[in-house]
């Protein structure tokens, strides 16, 4: 059978031609993310790296990064004003100025932002409004196609979050400067919660770490977001360098138990030259009515690396060494989720903070 021509080929509706590299283009999957109408490609980036927080992260390499993933397909871009107190929105912005805005979606987040314990939330309609105008300028756009309410388990409770932070959020779609209306965090449930009692229309959920060869508890949700035309946005298929050979920074909530299972894949991979993230991306990329995993890019390598993962399948000895270590490492693990271990500690330290300033 002939190949099609330019004209029989459906394009997705952020291709720009003279832009894109066509066969790259014509390589990627894409799905619908809900009801939305957005077509994104399977593979997101993830504009959290920018931070700095894993490892140092040059300008020029953020930049390069960028141009590389949107050239070749990738067409959904994640950020967040707490990634590095605005640097990930600042290098966005500098690495967006001579692409097509048509050529991707933006989306990025408000209620988290600077690394003071005391700083770090703000849920109230204020912030939400004043924050997202310095997200807008960081970024040098006119609007969003997605904003989210961040980790918001992190709220008091969740009547703020429903009363006071997506109603004005709403108010900046309403304004035209944002499509569509997200939620994030890392209970699903929580956030399933907040998705039912809301009066105003969420469009996307998005969790992380819940995909993964340690934790794959976000495959019992999906049926849930089907049904109810949600977009699910799946993140961080390494579970935050945990499924590294590096292994998780410092600041990673994982228990000791988890640590050490992950720990433990990564020498029997090492031993038998087998790539664990490879194994962890394959893992998470395979599964079935996900339409989009975001992954963490901040070097052209990196999105070389994972614009393979798409295409090549794991050998033999890949598949057996993934088998080996879900079977012996990940599913023995008790307690496979950090839920709420973030959370108690974030509130034992501001506590902590208003003691000391009484």
């Amino acid at each position: 059978m002939a190949n099609p021509s330019e004209d029989e080929i459906i394009w997705p509706k952020t291709y720009v031609k003279g832009f894109h590299d066509d066969e790259a283009v014509r390589k990627m999957k894409y799905s619908n993310l809900g009801n939305t109408g957005m077509q994104v490609s399977v593979l997101g980036f993830g504009a959290s790296p920018f931070s700095g927080g894993y490892h140092p992260v040059s300008e020029e390499d953020a930049i390069s990064s960028v141009r590389k993933a949107l050239t070749n397909g990738i067409n959904y871009i994640d950020t967040a004003p707490w990634y590095g107190d605005g640097k990930s929105e600042e290098m966005l912005g500098k690495a967006l100025k001579d692409i097509p805005r048509e050529s991707y979606y933006m989306a990025t987040k408000v209620g988290r932002y600077k690394p003071e314990v005391d700083k770090m939330f703000d849920f109230s309609a204020a912030k939400v409004l004043s924050g997202f105008e310095e997200s807008l300028q960081k970024l040098g756009l006119s609007y969003v196609d997605l904003i989210q309410v961040h980790d918001l388990e992190f709220a008091p409770n969740p009547e703020i979050i429903l009363n006071e932070t997506l109603p004005a959020v709403q108010t900046l779609v309403d304004a035209g400067k944002a499509k569509y209306i997200g939620i994030t965090g890392y209970p699903v449930d929580e956030l399933k919660n907040i998705y039912e009692r809301s009066t105003v229309k969420i469009d996307t959920i998005l969790s992380y770490s819940r995909l993964t060869l340690s934790d794959s508890s976000l495959l019992g949700h999906v049926d849930f977001m089907k049904k109810n035309g949600v977009g699910l946005i799946n993140a961080s298929p390494l579970s935050m360098g945990l499924l590294t050979h590096y292994g998780p920074p410092k600041w990673h909530p994982a228990s000791e138990e988890v640590r050490e299972a992950a720990a433990k894949a990564s020498l029997y991979c090492q031993k038998e030259g087998v790539d664990l993230p490879k194994i962890a991306l394959n893992f998470t990329l395979s599964q079935k009515d996900i339409p989009i995993t975001l992954m963490g890019m901040s070097s052209v390598s990196e999105v070389d690396r994972n614009l393979a993962a798409l295409e090549q399948d794991l050998t033999e000895k890949e598949r057996e060494v993934k088998e080996f270590i879900l079977t012996n490492y990940f599913d023995p693990v008790k307690e496979k989720s950090w839920e709420g271990r973030e959370v108690a500690k974030y509130w034992r330290k501001l506590k902590a903070l208003q003691e000391q300033q009484k």
